[in-house]
């Protein structure tokens, strides 16, 4: 049920994309915003802060004060808030509920949601989805994706393709999707979460009970989700396993779709996507597609004129016979391993490195680095440790390099015929992000060819 904005008093978290659609929305609804935000303001906010004054919206920056806490009807999270932080344990006392933007737009929409969780795979999984289902409805893609979905409600789009991360979640405690999809699961955000246990049971908590939502999905192939799968009570897809109904699969170099009756999607060299594990993000949205009512002929050409997203195993260019690809996305290990594995029999030479997750990095070279890597070229914070452990695990091919100008320029004189930048660390150390990180990976390879 939505509810009467009208000179209520509502508390912005964060000065963030999602924080800023949520007040603006909220704002036109004619609630009385404040914005409140931790760190001091930025040259590049000024403009924005200015534009939100001018709209009604107040912004404070450098702490939370009280004056902006009180007698708040309610709050709304950004996502990169951890909720041990002080401000929650005030609203806490306060009795002041908190809510993240994403179940703000859930409770304010007209059309049903495509959610789409998991620790790798979301982002192409999101987009591939929302280029299908866009054949026959309006379905934008939005949430951790980088679009807030409170930006798209006065849209009133057919369907939300909404890409979920474990922290919106925690913060979602009403959100209850028409489909939802679990893809992967390995460590990250242990920290945030405090605990592996923790983290799971944020992303598992879209097919709790009393959320179930119309249809879940869930990978075959990853054991912890389909451990968790078999134990799902509601309706539900398997992909990658071929099961007596209800799934999606490959078989004789083609991908199944079996409901009622068995039928061929597509076949496997007409897809455009790199690497086994688009074999499985491609299973997963023809599901949802199949399940929505897309036709089998506008799966097919959807799947066939889809593009690698930025960042991941995207192709950037071909220089003096070596093709690179930017896979800059990969912040984590488990990230790294369905790109390396995607050119298998390459001479292949990985940049990787950046800010130390320090996640185990045993399966990463035993696994990956010995076995589908030629040379690896290191640059960042995390080098000794990467180092280290590759050579503890039997690999010394490796390179040293200053920076990720430098280690390209090294890349350039090697013998490889595929240089993969797929970090399996986080950007910080040397970028603004990952998105940072991948242009100037790209702006820098695309120079050679001048």
């Amino acid at each position: 049920m939505k509810r009467k904005w009208i000179d209520k008093k509502v508390l912005i978290l964060g000065l963030s994309k999602s924080g800023v659609a949520a007040a603006k929305y909220l704002s036109e609804k004619g609630a009385d915003c404040y914005i409140t935000e931790y760190k001091p303001l930025e040259d590049k906010d000024r403009e924005l802060v200015e534009e939100l004054n001018n709209l009604g919206i107040q912004v404070e920056t450098g702490g939370h004060s009280d004056e902006f806490i009180e007698d708040s009807y309610i709050a709304i999270t950004s996502p990169g808030i951890p909720p041990k932080s002080e401000i929650f344990s005030r609203l806490k006392e306060k009795g002041i509920s908190v809510i993240g933007e994403v179940e703000l737009a859930y409770l304010e929409a007209n059309s049903p949601f495509v959610a789409i969780t998991g620790t790798n795979g979301k982002t192409t999984t999101t987009y591939l989805t929302s280029h299908i289902l866009n054949s026959e409805y309006n379905a934008p893609v939005c949430g951790n994706i980088g679009v807030p979905p409170t930006s798209l409600l006065n849209e009133n789009p057919d369907f939300y393709v909404c890409e979920v991360s474990s922290f919106q979640l925690d913060t979602a405690p009403t959100f209850r999707p028409q489909i939802a999809c679990f893809l992967t699961f390995t460590p990250d955000h242990i920290d945030w979460h405090g605990g592996l246990q923790n983290y799971f049971d944020a992303k598992a908590s879209l097919f709790k009970d009393y959320k179930q939502p119309m249809y879940a999905v869930f990978s075959g192939s990853d054991e912890t989700i389909y451990r968790f799968a078999k134990q799902y009570t509601g309706e539900k897809f398997i992909y990658a396993k071929e099961l007596d109904k209800n799934c999606c699969y490959i078989k004789n170099g083609a991908i199944f779709f079996k409901r009622d009756k068995e039928e061929e999607i597509i076949k496997l060299d007409e897809i455009s996507l790199v690497g086994e594990h688009n074999y499985q993000n491609t299973m997963c949205a023809i599901i949802v597609a199949k399940l929505i009512g897309i036709s089998n002929e506008n799966i097919r050409e959807r799947i066939m004129s889809f593009k690698a997203v930025e960042h991941r195993i995207e192709y950037v260019a071909d220089v003096n016979g070596k093709a690179f690809y930017n896979d800059s996305k990969a912040t984590n290990p488990e990230a790294s391993f369905v790109a390396i594995k995607s050119f298998e029999g390459k001479n292949l030479t990985l940049i990787a490195g950046g800010r130390d997750k320090n996640t185990d990095l045993t399966e990463f070279c035993k696994d990956y680095i010995n076995k589908y890597v030629s040379t690896v070229i290191l640059i960042g914070e995390a080098t000794q440790r990467f180092k280290e452990n590759m050579e503890q695990n039997g690999f010394n091919n490796i390179i040293l390099s200053n920076s990720l100008e430098e280690a390209i320029d090294t890349s350039l004189n090697l013998d490889t015929q595929v240089v993969l930048l797929s970090p399996a660390c986080a950007s910080y150390d040397m970028f603004n992000s990952y998105e940072h990180r991948g242009e100037v990976f790209k702006n820098y390879v695309q120079s050679k060819l001048h």
